[in-house]
């Protein structure tokens, strides 16, 4: 029976594709290089920041990591969350299962995550939140996700991942749980689903629906 559902945030919790491009193009003009191509926008929207500035300062071994990381801690991520669009139904699906499911977050944000929850206002629905600087490997690695099950003492097959990549795909395979794949049909998910709101009328909260009624 269903007891646990994982949230990815960048591509389901929040289309942030946008906040990503202008925050590391912000980084790399600081450094007068230019701005990112749209393969390397795709690439920063699914990795960790660590992997991302490695990614896109690839060709600059003239600009150091201690630059660019004290560059990061001076100027923050707060500017740029005005630019993350929230899905329109995540509050109305986050209050319908908190009655009857225990949620959490696995992402691959480091220290951008809790700001934005609390920006939002929704810190309160989740139990545990796993970040790329608080799990000892990044997705697509296990750790995050078995970090949460740990936690809520919950097994694979009672827990859902939602999530839209591949590195999601990877992360929920590696830990035999179930994927929901949001607004990606190209990825080998259980379910596929393009809200929030669809997701109550999955077999599994349909099932669970009818066990609490009988």
């Amino acid at each position: 029976m269903l007891k646990l559902i994982v949230f990815d945030c960048d591509g389901v919790m929040f289309d942030s594709k946008n906040a990503n491009r202008k925050y590391y193009n912000f980084l790399l003009n600081h450094f007068g290089i230019k701005e990112m191509k749209e393969d390397d926008v795709d690439f920063v929207h699914i990795h960790s920041v660590n992997e991302s500035i490695e990614h896109i300062f690839r060709n600059h071994p003239e600009v150091s990591l201690e630059e660019i990381h004290q560059l990061r801690a001076e100027t923050g991520y707060a500017p740029f969350l005005k630019y993350m669009a929230m899905e329109p139904d995540l509050i109305d699906f986050l209050e319908t299962v908190r009655q009857n499911y225990s949620l959490a977050i696995s992402t691959n944000r480091t220290d951008t995550m809790i700001p934005l929850l609390h920006s939002y206002k929704l810190e309160h629905f989740f139990g545990k939140v796993m970040t790329a600087a608080n799990a000892p490997q990044p997705k697509p690695a296990p750790d995050a996700l078995l970090e949460i099950l740990t936690y809520y003492n919950c097994r694979p097959e009672d827990t859902l991942f939602i999530g839209d990549s591949v590195i999601d795909e990877q992360h929920a395979a590696s830990c035999n749980v179930d994927l929901i794949a949001f607004r990606n049909q190209e990825l080998n998910g259980r379910y596929h689903v393009s809200s929030f709101m669809e997701i109550l009328k999955l077999p599994p909260f349909k099932d669970n629906l009818s066990k609490k009624n009988s």
